[in-house]
C-alpha cells in the first residue's frame, strides 16, 4: 500500500481555469484618497447637505434691495423649497439630475441679476434691465477706470466674472446635493414638502410678519423670475411704441425762418450741471452751501443788469447716465433706456440743437468729459465739437472729471464766444466737476490765472483724497455739495464777467446724485433757470409761473422733462407750420 498523505490536498486546477500568458490579472480595488475619505466621513457628509440646504434656502430668499440683505430678510418660508422638492420626490434619477442642473444654473443666474439690481439701484434708483442694460456695464467699467484707475478697472472686470462663475458653480453643486437628499428620503421629503405648503399657507393668511413689510410667506424668487421675464418682453415691444413717438413731432417740417423768431441774434448756451438735483437745494447737509452761493450771485448778476427765472424738471434718469437726460431735454421724447437713445440718434428727429442750426445759428458742442470721438453729434446738429482732446488742458485730472469746469468754461470763451464778427452761438456745454465721487474737487479762481490747466497740480496735491471722503456718507454729502457750489460759482461769475446784452444762459441739472447723497426723499426733480440780461427774452415765458431769480421755489411748476423741447420752441416763436 502506498502511504497515506494526511495534509489537505492541494486541488490541482482545471485547464480552463489555468491563466493564460496574456490574460491581465484583475488589479485589487483602489482605497478612495484622503480627500475622498473625509468626504464621505458621515459627519462630513451630513455637514455639506446642511450647507448645501442653507444655499439654495439663502438663494431663494436672496433680495435684489440692498437693505433687505439683512438676518430679517431671510426669516421667511419660500414657497418654491416646497414646489421644488415636490416635482424632485416623483422624478426618476436621469429627469430628475437634468433638472435640477437647469434650476441650479436658472438661480445661479436670478442670484446675479438681483446683485446687478442692488447696484443699479444705489445708482440709478432702478432695477437692471436684463435686455436694454448690459451697454451700461461698458460705461460702468470706463468710470472705474477714469476714476480709480486701469489695474483697478482690470480688477473690478476679473472679480465680477469670477464671483458670477462661482455664485452659479456653487448653487448649481447645493442643488444637486439637495436632490439626492430628496431622492433618497422621498418619503420624509413628500412630508416636508407638504409641511412647508401648510405653514407658508397660515403664514400668508395671517400675514405674519417678523420684519416690518416683509411677509414670512415668501414667493419672491418666481414673482421676481415672471417680472423678469415680463420686463424682457416689454423692452422689446418698446421699439415699436418708440418709432411712433420719434416720428409724432409737430415741428419736423418747420422751415428756419419759422424757428425760433425770438431769439434772432442772441447767444443761447444750456449748460448742464452734473448731478445738480432738488437735493442740492433742499438736503439740509448741501442746502445752506449751495443757497448761499446763488443768493449772492443773485444780486451780483441784478447789478449787472441781468435777470433770471427757475423751475423744475423730472429727470428720466437718477444718479448716472446723463446722456439719457440731455437727449431726453434736446428731443422732446422721454429717453430712459440706452435702447431709445440709439433709436433717437439714429433718426431724424429735431432736436433743440437742430433747431437753431435749422435758423441760421452756429451750433457748438463743449463736451470736457468725451475722452474719444461724439458720432452723435451729427444728429443733434452741431458744426463744432470740442472736447478732452481738443481743449488744450495741461493739468491734472480731477477723478473722472478731465477738466475743471471753469478751465472749461474760460477755454469756451477764447475759442468760441470772445471771437469777433462771429455768427450767433447756440452752445450745449455739460459741466462735469460735480460728478462723483467728488474728490478731489477744483478751487475757484481768478479767471487770469487759469492758463491752460497747469496750475490746478497744486490743487490736486493737496486736496483730499477718494478714499478719505469715501470711508463716510457724511463726508461724501458734504464734498457734494462743495462741488455744486464750484460749479455754479464758476458758471455765474462766468456770465458776470463775460457776458453780454445777448447772452442767453439755460443752466440745469441732469439728475439726482446716487442714493449714498440724496437718499430717496426728493424723487428725480432738477432744478432748471434761465437767466438774460434782455428782459424781452424772460417776457416770453411769463405764462411758464417758474419763480424769480436763480433758485426754483419748492412749490414752483414741475415738468417732466421731455415736454421742454415743444415749450421752449413754442414760447421763442417757432411755428408748427
Amino acid at each position: 500500500m502506498q502511504p497515506t498523505d494526511l495534509a489537505d490536498p492541494q486541488p490541482t486546477p482545471m485547464p480552463d481555469e489555468q491563466p493564460k500568458p496574456d490574460q491581465a490579472v484583475p488589479e485589487e480595488k483602489k482605497e478612495p484618497g484622503r480627500v475622498r475619505r473625509l468626504l464621505n466621513h458621515p459627519k462630513v457628509a451630513l455637514s455639506l447637505t446642511v450647507l448645501a440646504c442653507l444655499i439654495v434656502f439663502a438663494a431663494l430668499l436672496y433680495p435684489n434691495v440692498l437693505k433687505r440683505l439683512s438676518i430679517g430678510g431671510f426669516a421667511r418660508i419660500p414657497i418654491e423649497a416646497a414646489i421644488g422638492i415636490a416635482v424632485l420626490v416623483f422624478l426618476p434619477r436621469r429627469p430628475r439630475v437634468i433638472l435640477a442642473s437647469i434650476g441650479g444654473v436658472v438661480l445661479g443666474w436670478l442670484v446675479i441679476e438681483k446683485s446687478l439690481d442692488m447696484g443699479w439701484f444705489e445708482t440709478l434708483a432702478r432695477p437692471f434691465d436684463p435686455v436694454l442694460d448690459w451697454v451700461l456695464l461698458d460705461d460702468t467699467y470706463g468710470f472705474i477706470r477714469d476714476s480709480y484707475g486701469q489695474l483697478a478697472a482690470y480688477g473690478a472686470v476679473a472679480g465680477a466674472l469670477l464671483g458670477a462663475v462661482l455664485a452659479i458653480a456653487l448653487i448649481i453643486w447645493a442643488v444637486l446635493r439637495v436632490t439626492e437628499l430628496v431622492a433618497g428620503h422621498r418619503k420624509v421629503s413628500a412630508y416636508t414638502a407638504g409641511g412647508i405648503t401648510a405653514v407658508w399657507v397660515a403664514a400668508l393668511l395671517l400675514g405674519v410678519q417678523i420684519v416690518p413689510n416683509v411677509p414670512v410667506a415668501a414667493r419672491s424668487t418666481a414673482t421676481y423670475a415672471w417680472d423678469r421675464a415680463h420686463q424682457a418682453r416689454a423692452g422689446l415691444a418698446d421699439e415699436a411704441k418708440f418709432a411712433k413717438e420719434v416720428a409724432a413731432d409737430p415741428f419736423k417740417t418747420a422751415t428756419g425762418d419759422q424757428l425760433l423768431t425770438g431769439l434772432r441774434g442772441k447767444d443761447v448756451i444750456f449748460t448742464f450741471v452734473e448731478s445738480y438735483g432738488r437735493n442740492a437745494l433742499e438736503a439740509p447737509e448741501t442746502a445752506s452751501g449751495v443757497d448761499a452761493v446763488l443768493d449772492s450771485r443773485s444780486g451780483q448778476l441784478q447789478q449787472a443788469g441781468f435777470a433770471a427765472r427757475s423751475g423744475w424738471l423730472t429727470s428720466p434718469t437718477f444718479g448716472g447716465n446723463s446722456w439719457l437726460a440731455h437727449s431726453t431735454l434736446l428731443s422732446g421724447l422721454w429717453i430712459n433706456n440706452q435702447s431709445r437713445y440709439r433709436n433717437l440718434t439714429a433718426s431724424d428727429r429735431l432736436t433743440v440743437t437742430s433747431s437753431f442750426k435749422r435758423a441760421g445759428w452756429d451750433t457748438v458742442s463743449v463736451m470736457p468729459g468725451a475722452t474719444r470721438a461724439f458720432p452723435e453729434g451729427a444728429f443733434y446738429g452741431y458744426n463744432r465739437v470740442w472736447d478732452s482732446r481738443n481743449l488744450g488742458y495741461q493739468g491734472p485730472r480731477f477723478s473722472w472729471a478731465q477738466m475743471p469746469d471753469q478751465y472749461t468754461l474760460k477755454k469756451f470763451t477764447e475759442l468760441e464766444y470772445a471771437k469777433p464778427d462771429r455768427q450767433p452761438l447756440m452752445v450745449e456745454m455739460p459741466l462735469v466737476s460735480s460728478h462723483t465721487p467728488w474728490a478731489p474737487i477744483p478751487s475757484f479762481m481768478d479767471w487770469e490765472k487759469v492758463g491752460d490747466g497747469s496750475i490746478y497740480h497744486e490743487t490736486v496735491a493737496n486736496a483730499p483724497k477718494k478714499s478719505e471722503i469715501w470711508d463716510s456718507s457724511n463726508k461724501v454729502r458734504a464734498e457734494y455739495g462743495k462741488s455744486i457750489q464750484y460749479t455754479l460759482t464758476s458758471v455765474l461769475d462766468w456770465v458776470q464777467k463775460y457776458g453780454d446784452e445777448n447772452l442767453v444762459l439755460v443752466f440745469l441739472g441732469d439728475h439726482q446724485p446716487s442714493k449714498v447723497v440724496s437718499g430717496e426723499k426728493y424723487g428725480r426733480d432738477v432744478p432748471i433757470t434761465i437767466v438774460a440780461r434782455d428782459q424781452a427774452v424772460l417776457d416770453k415765458i411769463g405764462s411758464w409761473n417758474w419763480t424769480e431769480g436763480l433758485k426754483p421755489a419748492k412749490d414752483a411748476p414741475v415738468w417732466p422733462m421731455n415736454a421742454f423741447r415743444d415749450r421752449f420752441l413754442t414760447a421763442f416763436g417757432s411755428s408748427t407750420h
